[in-house]
């Protein structure tokens, strides 16, 4: 029997890189307590594995014989979705110099945006559960921001001055923020893997990023922690003589860091008040906050400044901002 007949279709810390500082007054500073989010119990949801070839290549036009043939090979789903474009071209010629078997033009973009879309999907079950680890109990009013998990994780960090390394099992801030730089590195790794893939490359730091930072060894960087912070970063980066002045009298007062991440969103601002309160544009223009998605509650509390001022209220409390 002829094989086309068979055919079926299963369509189926380096301080030397921070920028110059900005004199900015004192007065940016904030002085104010706020209590910690509340604990949010993590519920863990199992990501599902990488499905068998027949399901991988459903949609894509694959022949029937053209899939057993490669599982002859002894490539499984998740081999070809772990492999590089050019891994992807010689797997191909080699079912056609073994099998002699000619693979359809469609085929070989087929194969290829199969396992492509396979990635993808990987990637968002990986967002999916990494979202059921927040309890929706802990939600702050004003920003999602303020979520993160209580999960375990290295020791915590303490309010330090800058250049002060912290004793015992404590990690200081300048150490925080080094984490925001080994990010960076990391994207660009992750760029020029995807280029090399022939892959979309993500522009900012995404599940994708954390999870080959996991794998790459990095377990301590993850997402809540990193995207808990970007706030204090984004200060230091922007204003970094506020940032150290900030951290020496929260370090006086013996201040927990829960108080000073709060502090550091009036800084905040007050910087992006002179751009109409645009902090958008002032993460995208900046270098290394760029690659940086804008926290929610600093967006919305911009935009709380930016309406107080058009209303141009005269009375003292009309300005009061809701940190």
């Amino acid at each position: 029997m002829d094989p086309d007949a068979l055919t079926a279709t299963i369509f189926k810390w380096d301080p030397r890189t921070v920028l110059p500082p900005i004199t900015r007054p004192s007065s940016l500073l904030l002085d104010f307590s706020a209590p910690p989010p509340d604990s949010a119990a993590a519920a863990v949801s199992v990501c599902p594995p990488t499905r068998g070839l027949e399901e991988l290549f459903h949609a894509y036009g694959i022949r029937y014989l053209t899939v057993s043939k490669i599982a002859e090979l002894g490539f499984t789903a998740s081999t070809l979705v772990d492999m590089k474009d050019q891994e992807l071209d010689d797997m191909m010629n080699s079912l056609s110099h073994i099998f002699r078997w000619d693979l359809l033009v469609g085929e070989r973009y087929g194969i290829k945006a199969a396992v492509r879309a396979e990635r993808r999907r990987l990637d968002d079950n990986d967002d999916v559960r990494r979202r059921s680890l927040v309890s929706t109990n802990a939600l702050d009013a004003l920003s999602q921001e303020e979520v993160y998990c209580e999960r375990q994780r290295e020791h915590p960090f303490i309010v330090t001055e800058p250049g002060e390394v912290a004793r015992g099992k404590k990690n200081g801030l300048d150490y925080l923020f080094h984490l925001y730089d080994q990010c960076r590195h990391f994207l660009i790794q992750v760029q020029t893997i995807a280029k090399n893939r022939g892959d979309k490359c993500p522009t900012k730091v995404t599940n994708q990023v954390f999870r080959y930072a996991k794998k790459a060894g990095a377990s301590y960087i993850n997402k809540p922690k990193m995207r808990h912070y970007v706030h204090c970063y984004a200060l230091h980066c922007l204003d970094e003589q506020v940032s150290n002045e900030l951290r020496r009298v929260f370090k006086e007062r013996g201040e927990n860091v829960g108080v000073w991440r709060q502090a550091c969103y009036k800084p905040l601002v007050a910087i992006a008040a002179p751009q109409a309160w645009d902090i958008d544009a002032i993460f995208n223009a900046h270098p290394r906050l760029s690659i940086w998605y804008v926290p929610t509650k600093l967006r919305q509390l911009c935009h709380a400044a930016r309406n107080a001022a058009a209303g141009g209220s005269g009375s003292g409390s009309g300005g009061q901002l809701p940190f």
